[in-house]
């Protein structure tokens, strides 16, 4: 039976790495400073590393008092963690962004593939409006094992990517845009219809659950080399 840490206000999941390879992140919003002091203390207890996401400048400095080195934080991707035991990173993943409005959803994708034990190269503002500056990148980008392509407005990165590279591409929709880019909606839209294979699309937003998937894709290529 898979054990877990029952608080009064949640259940944490500390065998989620041994059935997933990957151990459970905490999502701050919503949650209390004392709340998150509780969860990330009972991980740090059971000697796990932690990663929060959406965590607040606030709800960082609270862990901080609590966890003084212990903690790191990303002010762009609002990425927390709390890392006691060395993490180990292997091949490549590559955060790509239209524009540098798609920053903080790509850091919160590279922060998580690197939390989780990918190398990342970071690839920023070579959207299709400047389409010479991805043709600058491409080879370097082909050398990695995921492409993770987080796009807002119209969201054709992912898209334009997939067709030019024979590597899984994993695209973000964000809500970066005006009007009738409908706070991301026409980019998830555009990105769901493409017509290039091999691209799978994720939430708006989702820079964490695209990081995630890169860093299972990368592992998997690296232990059959």
């Amino acid at each position: 039976m898979d054990k877990y840490i029952e608080l009064n206000f949640a259940k944490l999941d500390i065998d989620r790495i041994k059935r997933r390879g990957y151990s459970e992140a905490v999502y701050c919003e919503c949650k209390t400073e004392a709340q998150l002091i509780e969860i990330f203390k009972a991980f740090k207890e059971a000697h796990s590393n932690v990663l929060g996401t959406r965590c607040s400048a606030k709800q960082y400095e609270a862990l901080k008092r609590e966890f003084n080195s212990l903690i790191k934080y990303n002010e762009i991707s609002k990425v927390v963690t709390l890392i006691q035991n060395p993490i180990e990173k292997i091949g490549e993943v590559a955060i790509c962004t239209g524009g540098s409005g798609d920053i903080p959803i790509a850091e919160e994708a590279a922060d998580t593939a690197e939390f989780y034990g990918s190398n990342v190269k970071r690839y920023y503002d070579i959207g299709i409006a400047g389409i010479h500056r991805l043709f600058d990148k491409i080879e370097d980008i082909k050398k990695a094992n995921a492409i993770v392509a987080v796009a807002g407005m119209e969201g054709a990165l992912g898209g334009v990517l997939a067709g030019m590279v024979d590597i899984p591409v994993i695209a973000v929709p964000t809500s970066v845009g005006y009007g009738t880019s409908f706070n991301g909606l026409s980019a998830l839209l555009t990105m769901l219809n493409s017509c290039a294979e091999g691209m799978t699309v994720v939430n708006i937003d989702n820079g964490y659950n695209a990081g995630y998937s890169a860093g299972q894709i990368n592992r998997l290529i690296e232990r059959k080399k």
